[in-house]
């Protein structure tokens, strides 16, 4: 018997910073409501989808910037989107920024969610490859400070849902092998990534025109390599003056893309995901058992940064 999970990409155009948290969760139930007209079982959306890209500004008010953050969840803001969860059936993948209490200190991070059909959560996943910068870096057009505003996490797990084993990765993390590889060593068959990506890259700006490409090729790779399904779906559009990339796709584990949005706006759209799909890829080509060597990647673990820099020059840090 055939496992089929309907995917709703639920992309997001852009949320200002004007923008009530209860303007944002009307419209994610809006959303959820046309993917249950679709078909689908589970509706993916964006990472830091309750507010406004918020680590593209230098934030000295600690006030000011734990506004971003959500203490708990669900809290009154976000629960009409779990009782809308509940009542219609259907789950959901949610991006937030997470303040979260540990040993009597307020740790922020960023934080995805997986809500079943019942409207109850059954996974958390904590950013790992957490980019950009630590300081304020006034030469840039607009900040990415989210490695001043986030804690990595520190680990990938997998969960029971919707028929099969799903995982949780959030934006900079669909880039790294890694990431999808953690997850498929114990069995992921689907894997929700949100994602937040401006066109514009300060520190490397020739890879503007590549970035809407970039973001396809890492997800297919990601999918195709490890024989998963993988979601993967952004905020896009111009934000405070910022334009994001959007291009939120399905990718079958052929490495496929079976389903994409075509705007940068509120868009949901529908894709057929056959979890039985996944054996073709990890019982052949990417059976792991039969051709992987763990005893040759010793590097991958051992060794944080390369021996040589990119212009071969000494590598000092290892």
């Amino acid at each position: 018997m055939t496992r089929i999970v309907n995917v709703a990409l639920g992309q997001l155009g852009p949320v200002q910073k004007a923008d009530s948290r209860a303007s944002v969760v009307q419209r994610l139930c809006a959303m959820m409501h046309e993917a249950k007209s679709l078909g689908a079982d589970v509706i993916v959306y964006p990472e830091l989808a309750l507010t406004t890209f918020f680590p593209r500004w230098y934030i000295e008010d600690q006030a000011e910037l734990h506004s971003y953050y959500e203490r708990s969840m669900p809290n009154a803001e976000v629960l009409p989107l779990f009782e809308l969860s509940k009542a219609l059936g259907i789950g959901f993948y949610l991006g937030y920024a997470e303040l979260a209490e540990e040993a009597g200190r307020l740790m922020q991070y960023n934080t995805a969610i997986l809500v079943d059909k019942t409207g109850s959560i059954v996974g958390k996943y904590r950013k790992i490859h957490v980019p950009g910068h630590f300081e304020h870096e006034p030469w840039r057009q607009f900040q990415h400070l989210e490695k001043r505003y986030f804690t990595p996490g520190k680990s990938f797990d997998v969960y029971q849902a919707f028929g099969g084993t799903m995982g949780m990765a959030l934006c900079n993390d669909r880039r790294w092998a890694e990431s999808y590889r953690v997850m498929a060593l114990q069995g992921a068959e689907m894997i929700f990534i949100g994602y937040n990506t401006p066109v514009h890259n300060a520190p490397a700006p020739q890879h503007d025109d590549l970035s809407l490409f970039h973001n396809q090729l890492a997800v297919q790779a990601g999918a195709y390599q490890n024989g998963c399904w993988v979601a993967s779906v952004a905020k896009g559009g111009v934000e405070e003056g910022v334009d994001s990339i959007a291009g939120s796709l399905l990718v079958a584990p052929s490495g496929e893309v079976v389903a994409r949005c075509t705007t940068k706006d509120d868009e949901v759209v529908l894709g057929r995901a056959d979890l039985d799909f996944c054996a073709v890829y990890k019982r052949t080509t990417f059976d792991f058992d039969l051709h992987r060597h763990p005893e040759c990647y010793g590097l991958v673990t051992a060794r944080k940064g390369e021996k040589l820099a990119a212009d071969g020059s000494p590598w000092t840090t290892a």
